[in-house]
């Protein structure tokens, strides 16, 4: 039986893959081939060159690790519930590729391939939590400022789970030390109380 045909997101996937494994310096065309059972035709029939992997993979996670959970968080019609919903989901474990996938991206943003993918997460992220806060009542300044805390916060908590499980288990395993987090991260109302 003929072996199906690899489509461009096959390639796209096995490239974040190899990403949250080495950053993108591990994106390379004959080590996903092998991975694949492809051969390097497969992969110039859907991409010119390595670069061009490389990007599309990039706004491949763009896309699913914003834009589709911004969609998902924007049919919360509560702002508070919204927010927390969001933090959580932000928050939470995930699977072995994806813990290190981020910080694999974070550490190359200075790569020229990487840096504006990046800076427009960076920016869309903040934008969507500042927005989050300004629903809840705070005014622009101050929901910005929190915005960036909330963003730094999981950047670090994303950066321990990945690098240092073992000695900060609380990042991976701890509900309550997710429930003080989001805590410092939500505000309460004021007939509002968490957990």
């Amino acid at each position: 039986m003929p072996k199906p045909r690899l489509t461009r997101e096959d390639w796209t996937r096995a490239a974040l893959a190899a990403m949250s494994r080495g950053g993108p310096a591990a994106v390379a065309v004959d080590p996903l081939a092998k991975i694949l059972g492809a051969t390097r035709g497969s992969f110039y029939w859907h991409f010119t060159d390595r670069e061009a992997l490389l990007v599309a993979a990039l706004e491949l996670w763009e896309q699913v690790a914003t834009e589709d959970l911004i969609a998902v968080m924007e049919k919360i019609r509560n702002p508070l519930d919204r927010l927390r919903t969001l933090l959580h989901e932000a928050l939470r474990d995930r699977r072995p590729n994806d813990v290190h996938l981020e910080p694999a991206i974070v550490a190359h943003a200075h790569d020229p391939v990487v840096a504006p993918v990046l800076r427009r997460v960076t920016e869309r992220r903040i934008g969507y939590l500042t927005e989050c806060y300004r629903q809840l009542g705070m005014a622009p300044d101050a929901a910005r400022r929190q915005g960036v805390v909330a963003y730094a916060t999981y950047l670090g908590w994303v950066e321990l789970r990945a690098a240092a499980p073992d000695i900060v288990p609380e990042v991976t395993r701890d509900a309550s030390a997710m429930d003080h987090l989001l805590g410092q991260l939500t505000p309460k109302t004021g007939n509002d109380h968490l957990a």
